[in-house]
């Protein structure tokens, strides 16, 4: 996880917006995180980019449905206060 690739991924508004409402609702799938306006190739793209950066981590639920998290405790440990300043810095 390299600072230049995180800051990448964050950099992209649709994503900076898909991680803050990953943060406020932890584990909801790729549809809920991003809205229904979005392609759906467009948003694979998107959660591409944030899970190659190291931001986000995905799995598959009991149900077949991917849920999605933002790695908060290890963008965190590498880089401390990166998260909280980046989306501070937009309100």
């Amino acid at each position: 996880m390299a600072l230049g690739v995180v800051l990448k991924a964050l950099s992209d508004p649709v994503r900076l917006d898909i991680v803050r409402t990953l943060i406020q609702a932890e584990g909801c799938g790729c549809r809920a995180a991003a809205g229904p306006d979005i392609p759906k190739a467009t948003l694979s793209r998107h959660f591409t980019v944030l899970r190659n950066a190291g931001v986000v981590e995905s799995w598959i639920d009991e149900d077949g449905v991917y849920r999605n998290r933002v790695r908060a405790d290890c963008l965190e440990a590498r880089f401390p206060g990166l998260l909280k300043s980046v989306l501070s810095a937009l309100e």
